[in-house]
C-alpha cells in the first residue's frame, strides 16, 4: 500500500467512527426524549381496569354499617330507570316478567289460572302478598328478578293477578 491509500485508509476510518459516534449520541438522546413523554391512557381500557377491580362487596358491621348498607343498596335502586318506561300496565307486567313462572308452576309459584292453588295465600291479604312480590319468596326473587320495577308497578300487578284468580 502506498502512502495516499494508507491516508485514505486513515481518513475513511475516521469517517466511519465519526458516524458511529454520532449514531450512539442519536441513541441515547431519543431514549432520554422517550423517557420525557407522558404516555397517554386509553380511556376505555382505563374504564375497564377499573370496572375490573372494584370490589365485588362491600363488610358493614353493626347499626350503623346495616344503615350504610340499606341506603346503598337504595340508592343503587334508585338510579335504576323504572321498567317498562314508567307504564302501569298489570298485564304487560304479567306477560313480561311474572308469566315465566306463575304461566308452567316453576319453582313452585302457584299458577294463575288454578284458584286452588291460590286459596292459601288469598287468606293472607293482598297486602302480604304484595310485601312477597317485592321483597321475594322462598325461591321467588325480589320484584320477580326485575329491579327496575317500581313498588307500584308490582303492587298493581299483584292486584291484577288477585283479579284473575277470584274471576
Amino acid at each position: 500500500m502506498d502512502h495516499e491509500d494508507s491516508v485514505f485508509m486513515k481518513r475513511f476510518s475516521l469517517l466511519i467512527v465519526g458516524l458511529m459516534v454520532f449514531t450512539v449520541v442519536i441513541i441515547f438522546y431519543a431514549l432520554y426524549l422517550h423517557g420525557q413523554l407522558v404516555p397517554s391512557e386509553n380511556p376505555i381500557r382505563e374504564e375497564v381496569k377499573l370496572a375490573r377491580i372494584q370490589p365485588s362487596a362491600g363488610v358493614y358491621a353493626g347499626e350503623t354499617g346495616r344503615a350504610e348498607a340499606a341506603a346503598a343498596a337504595a340508592a343503587q335502586t334508585a338510579a335504576l330507570p323504572a321498567a317498562y318506561g314508567g307504564r302501569m300496565d298489570p298485564q304487560e307486567i304479567y306477560n313480561g316478567v311474572c308469566a315465566a313462572c306463575h304461566a308452567t308452576g316453576a319453582a313452585g309459584s302457584p299458577v294463575l289460572n288454578e284458584p286452588s292453588q291460590w286459596t292459601s295465600r288469598l287468606a293472607q291479604g293482598v297486602d302480604t302478598l304484595v310485601s312477597n312480590a317485592v321483597n321475594g319468596i322462598n325461591l321467588m326473587p325480589a320484584k320477580g328478578g326485575r329491579a327496575d320495577l317500581t313498588d307500584d308497578q308490582v303492587r298493581v300487578t299483584v292486584e291484577w293477578m288477585v283479579e284473575q284468580v277470584q274471576q
